[in-house]
């Protein structure tokens, strides 16, 4: 038995930790491994993920997706989102903090783009939380935890690339992400509301008299819910009843938040060319990483990688549900170092096999790894979400605050794996149900 394809990973590794970057380390990997298994044919096969990658029409939604959600960052949007939710809850323990999740979780569904609800929910409450006295990591952990919804929420970023590896509709899992996305953000209003109850220091409640009548917060909510969700509903919507494909819906959402920003008036073509810009920026990074994924794996099974995967988990003799296990919690150690790209590029070709070998549902196992990339999300060393945070968060908000404040929301997206986990048709009922309407 060859094991030469698994050199590649401690390779990978070695060139992230002397801080190349992970599209030149897999790319380097992919060329050096590739010639010296393949030899000049290697050149060939390399060039074929280039033209593999750039003729894949799917991929064109992902700049559309950066754009819809680049152009909703100035849309105005989050305020109006904020000021509304706020009124409802303000007289809650912990108001503004759970003000802070619905907000995230909206806007999640409004951009699609993982970071970018962060920074802009994180400008945005951070600063009110703090001047009324929040808990440092209770205001921490609510912005990183909720800023993590675009992964679990449609319509994800994280979808549009996985969907194609996987081998799996983009429209099934976004349909198949509604159920996990509503019961973890449940569970973080849960969390925050009985932690605010138990320790009233932790989130206050504000004071004073609520003089907003009822008729005044009705209008305030409808003013702020009905652009974003028409939109939302337009995208998902003509996605999930066939009247799209994801690139179409990408672009009517694209649309959509240039509509949303002329409906906040807040559309400027200084603000046009910094979204365009942005755009641009991202997909290349995007683009770059995929196309060296693409690299890595091929070769990797190519050199035979996936037939040496599978035999090492058989010579486990592993369960099914062990073999799950054993793939999730490599998935999830990964995610200690690399971003969510290089996961999903390296690891789902090669587990998707087994996983369908094992006789589980495909679907059903993407929504498991995503949650999955959304803990790693949050989990040190990596965890991207932090370092959003820290680059808005004001100097008293230390890193220890942070890393305290994410904790317990990466025992409850662990919560939320365990019932998917448990309870599959959490996640495939919804889809089983439009399959049919269908």
């Amino acid at each position: 038995m060859d094991f030469t394809p698994l050199y590649m990973f401690p390779a990978l590794i070695a060139l992230l930790l002397l801080g190349v970057p992970v599209a030149f380390a897999m790319m380097g990997i992919a060329l050096v491994f590739g010639w010296f298994t393949f030899g000049d044919a290697a050149a060939y096969q390399l060039i074929g993920k280039v033209d593999s990658v750039a003729s894949d029409f799917v991929l064109a939604a992902v700049p559309l997706f950066v754009f819809m959600g680049s152009m909703l960052e100035r849309s105005g949007i989050a305020e109006q989102l904020f000021e509304a939710m706020h009124i409802w809850t303000k007289r809650l323990p912990g108001g503004l903090a759970l003000s802070t999740i619905v907000m995230c979780a909206i806007f999640a569904a409004s951009t699609g783009v993982i970071g970018a609800t962060e920074v802009v929910v994180g400008l945005l409450a951070m600063p009110v939380m703090l001047k009324h006295g929040y808990s440092k990591s209770l205001v921490s952990g609510t912005i990183c935890a909720g800023g993590s919804l675009g992964t679990i929420i449609p319509p994800s970023i994280v979808v549009v690339i996985l969907g194609p590896t996987a081998n799996v509709s983009i429209a099934d899992l976004f349909v198949a992400m509604v159920f996990p996305g509503l019961i973890l953000a449940a569970l973080y209003l849960v969390y925050i509301y009985l932690r605010c109850r138990l320790d009233p220091s932790a989130g206050p409640t504000e004071g004073g008299v609520d003089d907003v009548s009822l008729a005044e917060k009705l209008r305030i909510t409808a003013g702020a819910l009905i652009p974003p969700i028409f939109m939302i509903m337009a995208v998902l919507g003509s996605l999930v009843g066939g009247l799209a494909a994801p690139t179409e819906a990408a672009a009517l959402g694209a649309f959509g938040a240039i509509l949303l920003t002329i409906f906040y008036r807040s559309f400027t073509w200084e603000i046009l060319h910094a979204a365009v810009i942005k755009t641009i920026k991202i997909t290349c990074m995007i683009m770059l990483i995929l196309l060296a994924g693409n690299m890595f794996t091929g070769v990797f099974i190519a050199a035979g990688g996936l037939s040496l995967t599978e035999w090492m988990i058989e010579a486990l003799a592993l369960s099914d549900y062990g073999a799950l296990m054993l793939v999730l919690g490599v998935s999830f150690a990964a995610g200690l170092f690399l971003d969510w790209i290089s996961i999903v590029l390296l690891f789902i070709p090669i587990f998707t096999p087994i996983i369908k070998a094992a006789g589980f549902e495909p679907v059903w196992f993407c929504m498991l790894f995503l949650l999955i990339i959304q803990t790693s999300y949050l989990t040190p060393p990596m965890a991207p979400a932090i370092f959003y945070l820290r680059g808005i968060s004001p100097p008293e908000v230390e890193l220890k605050d942070m890393f305290r404040g994410v904790i317990p929301f990466i025992f409850l997206q662990l919560l939320t794996l365990a019932i998917v986990m448990a309870f599959p048709q959490t996640a495939l009922w919804l889809p089983d149900q439009l399959l049919g309407f269908k």
